[in-house]
C-alpha cells in the first residue's frame, strides 16, 4: 500500500516513509491511495469477532502487504489487549467506553498500535527515534505510557501550561527515563504548530530522526477505526448507529469515516464541540475560518484549527454538501456541559466525563428530530481525570479513581517550561 499527501495526490510514499516521518514535506497529511470495502466473508461473521481480531480485518484491509499477517495480527493483539463496551444508559442512548486501556483514554488504541508499528517498521534502524507530539490532554499521556523504556526511542510531549487536568499532567510529567515534557507558555494550537513546525524542517528532521505520535501520523489514526465495528456490532442485528463524537482535533471522526469507507453502514455522524466550534461552522456555512482556541471544561477538544480537517475534505472530495450531507455539527458552552453531567447522573445513575457530556447534549439534541434512532456517544477519557470539574458537580467523592490514575498525584513533576516559539524545540534537541 502506498500512502499519499492531501496537498498533492502524485506524491506516493511506503508505510515506513508514511509512519515514521509523520508529515509529508508539503504539509498535508498521508493518507491511503485505496481504501476498498471489506469483503463479503468479513460480513459474514463480524458480529461474532473479538475486537482484536476486528482489528487485524480492518489494518490488513488499510495496509494491504504493508506488514506481513503474523506480524500485524501480533501488533494488534498486543496493542488492543482491553476492551470497549457499549453501555445502555437510556432508551436509544448509548456509551461507547473507550477509558479501559492503560491511560483511561481513547489515546491507547492509537499510541499502543502506532509503538509496535513504529518498532516493528524501524527495526533494522539502529539510530535513536524522537517522537514529537503535542496534547491536549491525554494523547500525551497515552504516548508516554505506549513508548516507555521502549529501547531506540526517547519521547517530546509539548503541552500547553494550564491547559491540562492535574491527573493529566501527572502522566506526562512523572514518567521519567525516555519521556521529556515541555511546559509551553501558550495553547494546544501553539504546540501543534511547534510540532508542525520542525517536521516541515527536513533537515532537522533527519538529524535527530524525527516522528510525531498526533493524530497527523496514520497509524494513530488507523486503530481508531477498530472500535466503531466493535460498537456497532454491539446493537441489534439491523440497527444502523449514529455516532456522536465529542470532537477536538477530529482524529476519531476521521477515522470512522474510514470504517464508513471499509462498508461499516452508519446512519449519521454527528460531531459534538465545545465553544471551540470551526468545524460546526464550516459545516453551517462552508467557509472555515479556525480562530485562537478557548480554554474549556472540556479541555482536550480545545482546538481551534483540527488537524485531521483536511483528511475529513479529502474523504469527502472537498465536497461540502455530501460531507454535510453525512454529518451534523453541533457546540455547547460549559454552562450547558455542567448541566447535562449532572441530568446524566440523576436521570440514569451514570457518571460522564465533561467531554463524554457535549456528546449527550448532541445526541438530545438530534433524538428531538429523530427519537427512534440509536445513538452511540463516544466516551473518550475516565471521568477521575477531571476530578475538579466532576467533583464542582456531582460532590466530593463522587468519582472514584483508578489506582493506576491514583497513584501518580503524590509523584514530583518534572517538565522544562518554555515559549511557543517552534525555535524552543530545536534547543530542547
Amino acid at each position: 500500500m502506498q500512502f499519499y499527501s492531501t496537498n498533492n495526490k502524485d506524491l506516493r510514499v511506503d508505510l515506513k516513509e508514511a509512519v515514521i516521518r509523520s508529515l509529508p514535506a508539503d504539509n498535508g497529511l498521508y493518507m491511503p491511495e485505496t481504501i476498498t470495502p471489506l469483503p463479503a466473508s468479513f460480513w459474514e461473521n463480524w458480529r461474532e469477532m473479538s475486537l482484536p481480531e476486528l482489528g487485524f480485518h480492518v489494518a490488513k484491509q488499510i495496509l494491504g502487504d504493508s506488514i506481513p499477517e503474523d506480524a500485524l495480527r501480533d501488533i494488534v493483539n498486543e496493542a488492543i489487549n482491553f476492551d470497549a463496551p457499549v453501555v445502555k444508559i437510556a432508551e436509544h442512548t448509548h456509551v461507547l467506553e473507550l477509558f479501559h486501556g492503560p491511560t483511561l483514554a481513547f489515546k491507547d488504541f492509537g499510541a499502543r498500535f502506532m509503538a509496535r508499528t513504529m518498532a516493528y517498521l524501524n527495526r533494522d534502524d539502529d539510530s535513536m527515534l524522537t517522537v514529537l507530539v503535542a496534547t491536549s490532554g491525554d494523547t500525551g499521556g497515552a504516548v508516554a505510557s505506549a513508548f516507555h523504556n521502549v529501547e531506540g526511542t526517547r519521547v517530546i510531549i509539548l503541552y500547553p501550561k494550564g491547559g491540562v487536568s492535574d491527573l493529566q499532567e501527572k502522566q506526562l510529567t512523572t514518567l521519567g527515563g525516555n519521556i521529556t515534557a515541555l511546559e509551553v507558555d501558550g495553547s494546544f494550537d501553539d504546540c501543534q504548530a511547534m510540532v508542525k513546525a520542525n517536521f516541515l524542517d527536513r533537515d532537522l528532521m533527519e538529524k535527530y530522526n524525527l516522528t510525531s505520535a498526533n493524530s497527523i501520523n496514520i497509524s494513530r489514526l488507523i486503530p481508531q477505526a477498530f472500535y466503531y465495528f466493535n460498537a456497532a456490532r454491539q446493537l441489534e442485528e439491523g440497527k444502523e448507529p449514529v455516532f456522536v463524537i465529542p470532537s477536538g482535533n477530529f482524529g476519531n471522526l476521521t477515522a470512522g469515516l474510514l470504517a464508513q469507507k471499509l462498508g461499516l453502514q452508519v446512519r449519521h455522524w454527528v460531531a459534538a464541540t465545545n465553544i471551540n466550534d470551526t468545524v460546526p461552522r464550516y459545516l453551517a456555512d462552508g467557509n472555515y475560518e479556525p480562530l485562537p482556541s478557548s480554554p474549556t471544561i472540556s479541555n482536550a477538544m480545545d482546538v481551534g484549527a483540527p488537524s485531521n480537517f483536511a483528511r475529513m475534505k479529502d474523504l469527502f472530495g472537498d465536497d461540502w454538501e455530501a460531507m454535510r450531507e453525512n454529518i451534523s455539527g453541533l457546540a455547547f458552552g460549559d454552562d450547558e456541559t455542567r448541566e447535562a453531567i449532572k441530568a446524566v447522573k440523576a436521570n440514569t445513575g451514570y457518571t460522564i466525563d465533561p467531554h463524554g457530556a457535549v456528546g449527550i447534549l448532541a445526541a438530545e439534541a438530534w433524538h428531538q428530530a429523530s427519537p427512534e434512532d440509536e445513538c452511540i456517544i463516544l466516551e473518550t477519557a475516565h471521568p477521575s481525570k477531571f476530578l475538579p470539574t466532576m467533583e464542582e458537580e456531582l460532590g466530593k467523592g463522587s468519582v472514584e479513581i483508578p489506582e493506576r490514575l491514583a497513584c501518580l498525584a503524590d509523584l514530583p513533576k518534572e517538565a522544562h517550561q518554555v515559549s511557543n516559539d517552534p525555535k524552543e524545540v530545536q534547543k530542547f534537541l
